[in-house]
């Protein structure tokens, strides 16, 4: 009986499916509620080809009725526009280096790197994160820009290369600090830093932490803000911001010290299951942005008292900088009118009361990231991934090809 070359190839293919998990694309065919994410990644048919050759890798799929939603969110002219270099944004977002299982994550947010490296969504070191935490019930949710959030519907289908889960709600590629500020409420931060000339900064800088104080902490103390110079209010705005470094908060314990722009030093505490620098208190954390981190906090940092102490008995921290209350909210007549009209037609299920999808671990180890030392970049992290694969891939075909003639 002669065997013919085909016929082996197919032979030792149907082996290997029966032996190993599915490939990516029998995967999604096979998964009826996935049916418009396999047809989306396959006009993109580089994508495709790099995450069917990838090895350790998740992929973050989003459902059928996340595409349904779609129209009533931040994403909505990005597809009906077919802007594709914004969607190839996206889909670059939903892919995880590494494979990380349900049973990898717990309450503790983790911050996992993904392929995204578009400088626009991406100045930062090790390529753009999201947030990643298990709530109460065993609920897995994932937060990425603009607090969006998504909440994991089915978990660890496994292919050749890794792990998808299944998730309900696109991920959206995070903004600017300017940009993203109306979202949270926050237009004096944002004004403050405009009327400053610190907006260019803090959207072009890689690797900043912001604490940005609430609309109600620069109401507080406004008179002590509103006639100060350019220069003035610049140093006291410096002194809110981290370069170098991105300050998750599960990587900020206690007494961790943070080198400021302004050149002082801030301190963190953990008391009463809540965080403070210096003496504020952080309302909000793990905001991401395009090159780095927010925390919202309730007060104003003052650079001259560097040594002031939380008290958490009191819900809410007495203010530091000496002023007294305005009636309107400083300086959001100052940021531009184009963030704050693009802000009101932001759908996101971000928490506006304090509350957050992360959960703060006081044993975390201490914020060590540093741009000048940090790991690989995404991009190479996602060409070795490609590259092993099809190292593998073709190992497959070559070896097949010699058993086959040897057969014949």
């Amino acid at each position: 009986m002669h065997i013919t070359f085909v016929s082996v190839l197919a032979i030792l293919s149907g082996t290997a499916l029966a032996q190993g998990p599915p490939s990516l694309t029998k995967l999604l065919s096979d998964n009826k509620n996935l049916t418009k994410f396999n047809s989306l990644i396959q006009e993109y048919g580089d994508i495709y080809a790099t995450l069917s050759f990838s090895r350790d890798i998740t992929i973050l799929a989003p459902s059928n009725d996340a595409f349904d939603k779609i129209p009533y969110s931040s994403l909505a002219s990005a597809f009906s526009d077919n802007k594709t270099d914004i969607i190839r944004s996206v889909l670059d977002l939903h892919v995880l280096n590494g494979t990380h299982s349900s049973g990898s994550l717990n309450s503790t947010a983790q911050f996992l790197a993904t392929w995204l490296d578009d400088p626009r969504y991406s100045n930062v070191t090790g390529g753009q994160t999201i947030q990643i935490v298990k709530q109460s019930g065993n609920d897995i949710v994932t937060v990425s820009g603009l607090g969006s959030r998504s909440s994991l519907s089915t978990t660890d289908l496994q292919f050749s290369g890794g792990i998808v889960h299944v998730i309900d709600t696109f991920l959206v590629p995070p903004k600017d600090f300017i940009s993203t500020a109306p979202s949270f409420n926050l237009t004096a931060a944002g004004g403050a830093v405009t009327k400053a000339k610190l907006n260019d900064y803090l959207d072009t800088s890689k690797d900043v932490t912001i604490f940005a104080p609430s609309n109600a902490a620069f109401q507080g103390v406004g008179s002590a803000l509103v006639n100060m110079t350019t220069e003035e209010l610049g140093k006291v705005l410096d002194y809110h911001v981290v370069s170098g470094t991105i300050g998750y908060s599960p990587t900020l314990t206690n007494g961790t010290i943070l080198k400021t722009l302004q050149g002082g030093n801030l301190t963190i505490t953990f008391a009463s299951n809540s965080l403070y620098v210096n003496s504020a208190k952080f309302l909000q954390q793990d905001i991401i942005l395009s090159n780095g981190i927010l925390h919202v906090i309730d007060n104003l940092l003052d650079y001259n008292a560097t040594a002031v102490q939380p008290n958490p008995q009191i819900p809410t921290q007495p203010p530091i900088l000496q002023g007294t209350s305005v009636a309107d909210t400083p300086f959001s007549s100052d940021l531009p009118t184009t963030v704050t009209s693009v802000a009101t037609s932001i759908d996101t299920s971000a928490p506006t009361d304090g509350s957050m999808a992360t959960s703060t671990d006081a044993s975390a180890a201490s914020s060590t990231t540093d741009a000048d030392s940090a790991s690989a970049t995404s991009s190479k992290k996602k060409s070795d991934a490609a590259n092993i694969g099809c190292d593998r891939t073709w190992g497959a075909l070559i070896g097949g090809a010699v058993f086959a003639v040897l057969a014949l």
